[in-house]
């Protein structure tokens, strides 16, 4: 941690025997359960791919040639919760809050305020190590919203462990507000019905996807109380939004060769073959 701040905080030029090396650090690889030494994050053998959201829920690798589309309705009025209800106060004796980033996603998942998609069950593991992407094109029939983009590990229904038989562990996960599209200075309505692209960062992750688990990606409009709630009406100030200016929306997610709504993740093991995994 020293040679860190030191580098990092301090300009430490180095080369000294109290440099900073990646090589001194480790990645505690999920999945895996195993530590890693990277001379480069993300290593240099790690490719960005295209994982594609197609129609009727299906991941592929492979792009679609034709078009679909995947909708839902966004109601402030009932938005998806982050933690199962009830809802522990934060700092509350026996709260769990403090593991909602590993919590069985399963209690969202059959919302049909939830769009999902899977590939098949992995034949092989699936390593990805680096930054996630999502590249979304989607549209609504409000004039704001918020797009909450998920990447999940689903276990198999036979896992050794029976506390994870079919769990969805959430390895990536964030939230993009339509508002900040054109600029996060300047907050500016979106068009009913326009289809605009919404691509940011799920972060980094070391992640084995296990042989025999399924890989899912989820989108959803709300995401309460982690996140404010969004009207889906441009208010100027959400904090001053009017009771009446939160209103349901219709959020479509597009797919096919003119809107490509993606996942880059960076496989590790990639081997260029939809048939590997």
């Amino acid at each position: 941690e020293a040679k860190f701040f030191a580098h990092y905080l301090k300009d430490d030029p180095g080369p000294n025997p109290s440099s900073f090396d990646l090589e001194d650090t480790a990645s505690f690889q999920t999945g895996s359960n195993t530590w890693k030494r990277y001379a480069h994050f993300p290593p240099k053998e790690s490719q960005p791919t295209s994982l594609h959201l197609q129609g009727a829920g299906l991941l592929s690798w492979s792009n679609s040639t034709a078009q679909a589309t995947t909708s839902y309705l966004s109601d402030p009025a009932s938005p998806v919760p982050y933690r199962h209800r009830p809802i522990q106060p934060t700092y509350s004796q026996g709260s769990q809050w403090g593991n909602w980033l590993t919590e069985d996603q399963r209690f969202v998942t059959d919302r049909k305020d939830v769009a999902v998609w899977k590939l098949p069950v992995l034949k092989k593991d699936l390593i990805v190590t680096g930054e996630v992407l999502a590249d979304i094109y989607a549209s609504t029939t409000g004039s704001d919203n918020d797009l909450v983009v998920k990447l999940i590990d689903q276990y198999p229904g036979d896992a050794p462990d029976p506390k994870m038989r079919g769990y969805q562990l959430m390895t990536n996960e964030e939230i993009f507000r339509g508002r900040y599209l054109e600029s996060f200075e300047k907050p500016t309505p979106l068009r009913s019905g326009s289809i605009h692209e919404y691509r940011f960062s799920l972060h980094d992750v070391d992640h084995v996807f296990k042989a025999g688990h399924t890989v899912l990606v989820e989108i959803q409009s709300t995401w309460f109380p982690l996140y404010d709630r969004n009207p889906q009406t441009f208010a100027p100030n959400i904090m001053t939004a009017k009771p009446a200016d939160f209103q349901p929306a219709t959020i479509t997610i597009y797919s096919g060769p003119d809107h490509d709504s993606t996942l880059q993740v960076p496989l590790l093991n990639a081997c260029g073959h939809i048939e590997c995994f």
